[in-house]
């Protein structure tokens, strides 16, 4: 059900932030605007990578449980919730874009959107073993945080779940085989790397 033209008017007067703004691309917030603070580090999600991340899963995401480890904008945890996703999980350490994020949450009125601050590995770490059908991995690309993430969110992925990584770098079969995961999707748009990981297939 789409929210209430309030809430939508709402969201929308946050496109005066001076820092600039992206759009959430699908779903009952298609062509809601979100703030992108001046914030060290902060790199947003480019939208051609998050359209072809979202046509890979499919437009409705209706039941899907997901944990977004290193939010920032919020933009692909927020593009989940649009699509229907039953429960979305913001991580962030950052007290500044957290306090962001819950001002997005209460504006869209985003009731299956849960903001956290903290660790997102951590995060994955407390996650029930298979409990998490999307695991969205942004980690700061002069970082060492994927492979530690990865094996982290592996062991929370549901069954037929997706982990979605974004690197500086293409993770091959041979890296990702030891931590018991598949390349699904590979798209290289700049300077980023847009993975789509699934549990490898047994033997």
């Amino acid at each position: 059900m789409s929210p209430p033209v309030r809430a939508a008017r709402s969201a929308r007067s946050l496109d005066a932030a001076p820092a600039g703004a992206i759009r959430i691309i699908g779903g009952q917030w298609k062509r809601t605007r979100l703030p992108v603070a001046r914030h060290p580090g902060l790199r947003p999600t480019p939208d051609r990578v998050r359209e072809t991340l979202f046509n890979w899963l499919g437009q409705d995401l209706r039941g899907w449980r997901c944990l977004d480890a290193f939010a920032g904008t919020g933009a692909l945890g927020l593009e989940a919730a649009s699509r229907g996703a039953a429960a979305v999980q913001l991580v962030e350490r950052d007290a500044a874009l957290v306090e962001r994020l819950h001002g997005l949450q209460q504006r869209l009125r985003a009731d299956t959107v849960r903001v956290q601050r903290g660790d997102g590995i951590a995060a994955l770490e407390r996650a029930a073993p298979a409990s998490i059908d999307l695991v969205l991995l942004d980690p700061p690309f002069d970082s060492a945080l994927s492979g530690p993430a990865l094996r982290c969110a592996t062991r929370a992925l549901a069954a037929s779940g997706f982990i979605y990584l974004e690197a500086p770098d293409a993770w091959s079969d041979a890296q990702l085989a030891p931590l018991g995961l598949a390349l699904h999707r590979h798209l290289k748009a700049g300077a980023v790397h847009a993975h789509l990981l699934r549990h490898a297939p047994a033997g």
